[in-house]
């Protein structure tokens, strides 16, 4: 069975500009009223950023900030506190935000496992990834983690939610682009099954966790859709913008998702400032043209795409992040009812 999310839905990736989470709380909901995001103010500095957030959800794990990255430690320090606290502050404005709203679906953005281990070092400066009794003590603190911020949402916003997990890192992962900590050599490759396997743990915690769809978001021009699928991911973002062009045995992956029932979360939307103005048209003209070369009538739209911006706000103006959301939008409405001009 497909995925389901609301008729007409668009949301956006997660990360909004500036350091006010009312602010940003408060535009999100406005904006994007079918499918709100918990917003991430990476513009706060360390503690806020996607890794830094997911840390402050791990279970029976603390980090700390060093030069490199972020390091585990043996118990939580002021670091680990700023990132618990920024965290808190930004469910206490979106809890705000939505009371008046009372969307029935939310969306929650966290680090997928290969990112966050590729992203946090050992004591000893090794990535986590490395070592294989830490991998899994990360993925299950992650699952568990997951587990309990989900359950929170839901008692503050009284809405059904769906996780996104977030793996800008696995490509290099996958690639053994990583480098070392002397930087003279990379990390060993991760195998396609193994990564598959590991991804497929945090991917089945969060629809225990929701009973919703689950969606995996990598904005690389290949995302490895087959291997999210196979981890189970009901939905997978990615940036459309990227794939024109893309070698046939790509686009076949993404067709042979999308008639198995996958919904893309399709980035549409410029996520920095435009240099002339965005049509609506020509915003949705990456998803048409994905459409006719796979094949599909248009109204898969409808049913199986949900328009997001192409990948976080942060580097955003505001009045360009607030636009892009509702360009979003209006995209989503276009979707189940297209102008005549498409």
């Amino acid at each position: 069975m497909p995925a389901q999310f609301p008729t007409a839905a668009a949301t956006a990736i997660g990360s909004m500009p500036g350091t006010d989470p009312v602010e940003a709380a408060a535009v999100v909901v406005g904006e994007l009223p079918d499918l709100p995001h918990l917003p991430e103010l990476p513009g706060r500095g360390l503690g806020a950023d996607l890794v830094g957030r997911t840390t402050a959800l791990l279970v029976d794990l603390a980090m700390e900030v060093v030069p490199s990255a972020y390091r585990v430690t043996a118990r939580p320090g002021a670091d680990h506190r700023t990132a618990v606290d920024h965290l808190r502050r930004d469910l206490d404005a979106f809890e705000e935000a939505v009371e008046q709203a009372r969307p029935g679906l939310v969306k929650v953005q966290l680090a997928g496992p290969w990112t966050l281990t590729s992203e946090v070092e050992l004591p000893r400066g090794h990535r986590v990834l490395t070592d294989q009794g830490a991998l899994r003590d990360f993925t299950e603190s992650l699952a568990e983690g997951l587990t309990r911020h989900v359950a929170e949402i839901r008692r503050r916003t009284g809405a059904e939610v769906v996780v996104q997990l977030d793996e800008p890192s696995l490509p290099a992962v996958l690639a053994g682009a990583l480098p070392t900590p002397s930087g003279l050599s990379t990390v060993p490759a991760v195998a396609d099954p193994d990564a598959r396997d590991l991804l497929a743990t945090v991917v089945d915690a969060a629809r225990a966790a929701t009973n919703q769809p689950v969606i995996v978001h990598c904005c690389a021009p290949r995302p490895p859709v087959a291997l999210f699928r196979g981890a189970g991911a009901d939905a997978v973002s990615l940036d459309a913008t990227l794939l024109e062009g893309t070698p046939s045995v790509f686009a076949d992956q993404l067709g042979e998702a999308w008639d198995d029932g996958c919904v893309f979360l399709l980035g549409l939307v410029p996520s920095t400032d435009p240099k002339r103005p965005l049509s609506l048209h020509d915003a949705a003209r990456p998803a048409l043209e994905l459409v006719d070369r796979l094949g599909f009538p248009r109204t898969i739209l409808a049913d199986r795409a949900v328009p997001t911006p192409t990948c976080g706000l942060a580097g955003a103006t505001a009045g360009w992040a607030r636009r892009a959301l509702e360009v979003a939008r209006d995209l989503g409405k276009a979707f189940v009812e297209p102008p005549e001009s498409w």
